[in-house]
């Protein structure tokens, strides 16, 4: 797979995984269930990588995926703890899922093109 048609993918689903996430947030707040303050400190951590993962910036998708575990946290808890949003948690699960293989490939993938990576270390 080429890393224009992965970055593409990638680029789908964080954008979708977004988009749930704020239809979830913004419906929670408006039900009432938590403090729309509260709602905005959980979701400004998945806004931070936005730019850098819709311009293609390999470093970018590499540290995404930890901001992506949060994430991750909060889908496997929702899951277990309410029956009633297992739905939802299983498609936030999936999301976050294929994002956390997706994004590291890409920033692998991208950054060999690139010529990036760790330098070694010289023997001296």
């Amino acid at each position: 797979m080429s890393s224009e048609k992965l970055r593409k993918l990638c680029q789908l689903g964080y954008g979708a995984l977004t988009l749930l996430l704020a239809g979830w947030f913004i419906g929670q707040g408006i039900h009432g269930s938590y403090s729309w303050l509260f709602l905005g400190l959980l979701f400004i951590p998945l806004l931070l990588p936005l730019k850098g993962i819709f311009t293609g910036n390999p470093y970018t998708y590499a540290w995404a995926s930890f901001i992506l575990c949060l994430y991750l946290i909060h889908g496997l808890s929702l899951f277990y703890v309410s029956p009633a949003d297992r739905l939802f948690a299983s498609i936030e699960v999936l999301l976050i899922s294929m994002l956390l293989i997706g994004l590291p490939f890409y920033a692998r993938k991208r950054g060999r093109e690139l010529g990036l990576g760790l330098k070694k270390k010289s023997k001296s």
